[in-house]
């Protein structure tokens, strides 16, 4: 990464808001939290007055086990994005091809340009078809985000024995995996897992996260990762949360009900509803106008997420999925826009 490119790389915009007075529909994240994390965090205290161990060994079997891969292939990482950034600083030289999808995550074609590499956009819909020879990495965030749909696991593995056959490595953002039953990609060979404890456990402030690579990437990414990435605090908070199955399995329940209410309420009103297997639906809003619902939702105290910032995207908003009481509040208010 050099200066300039860094210089000439802006920010890309995401949802959430920090207003307490706001329901916030415009982020992914769980509003619940597994039971014993704050006690977690807070018993914490006392190993924070130390370095952490090197490498995490309990975080790295917490994640094996959550995942379904051996504890040697984890590398722990400060919140997905830290692994996404660690295997694109790795795989992409200057002037080096990405394929990218879109509509998507927006900090992929960001990371890239920052090794000064070129995203060569795709559609998220045509990703599998992609020919990965003519590319240095491969990129897929599987379930995608925006449009919520996950890619069927054979199709997946298929298209990774692609990459595998062309010599170029595939990464797959699994940051929603975990509110489906499909198995991850984690421990096929050539292939990086990016993982975030963001979304499925509602604690994006906690910053932890992991990738997961087998052989010569795993090898790359361990070594390339910097020591003591994830303070006392995030290793112990992490290791509890991915040990709730039952917090984990209620809630694919209730988000699965939940959406597919507001699925059949926003579409009765008129909104074009994108099929979803994650904790937020896209909506394409029509002649209601974007501004509109947005504007609208924020006057009764309501934050969307204007999709307008991914690429493709020019009459939709992306609300999450929550508790029941404050989806009813927000469809409420959409229906009536």
């Amino acid at each position: 990464m050099n200066f300039d490119t860094a210089r000439g790389t802006p920010r890309t915009p995401h949802g959430s808001s920090d207003d307490p007075d706001v329901l916030d529909f415009s982020a992914n994240t769980n509003p619940h939290i597994p039971e014993g994390t704050e006690a977690a965090y807070r018993d914490a205290f006392e190993a924070a007055r130390t370095y952490p161990a090197e490498p995490p060994a309990a975080y790295r079997r917490a994640a094996a086990e959550y995942v379904g891969c051996d504890p040697e292939e984890v590398i722990p990482t400060p919140g997905g994005l830290a692994a996404i950034r660690l295997a694109i600083d790795l795989a992409v030289d200057p002037g080096d091809s990405v394929a990218v999808p879109y509509p998507s995550f927006g900090e992929y074609a960001r990371e890239v340009r920052l090794q000064g590499g070129e995203p060569a956009f795709v559609p998220q819909a045509e990703m599998l078809e992609t020919d990965p020879a003519a590319h240095a990495l491969a990129i897929v965030c599987n379930p995608n985000n925006p449009t919520g749909n996950a890619y069927d696991d054979g199709d997946l593995r298929a298209f990774a024995a692609d990459c595998r056959a062309a010599g170029t490595p595939l990464l797959v953002d699994e940051a929603f995996l975990g509110f489906t039953d499909r198995p991850s990609l984690a421990g096929e060979s050539d292939v990086i897992v990016a993982r975030s404890l963001t979304k499925l456990f509602g604690l994006p402030g906690i910053r932890a996260g992991f990738a997961v690579a087998t052989g010569e990437w795993g090898e790359a990414l361990a070594n390339a990762r910097r020591t003591w990435n994830l303070g006392a605090p995030a290793l112990a908070v992490g290791a509890h949360c991915m040990r709730q199955a039952g917090f984990v399995a209620e809630t694919r329940d209730r988000v699965a009900a939940e959406r597919e209410r507001m699925r059949e309420t926003l579409a009765d009103a008129g909104y074009g509803v994108h099929a979803s297997d994650s904790p937020f639906l896209l909506l394409d809003v029509g002649e209601r106008g974007v501004d509109a619902v947005v504007d609208g939702a924020a006057d009764a105290g309501i934050a969307v997420r204007d999709a307008r910032t991914f690429r493709g995207l020019d009459s939709h908003v992306r609300v999450a999925v929550r508790t029941p009481a404050e989806n009813d509040r927000l469809l409420e208010v959409l229906r009536g826009l």
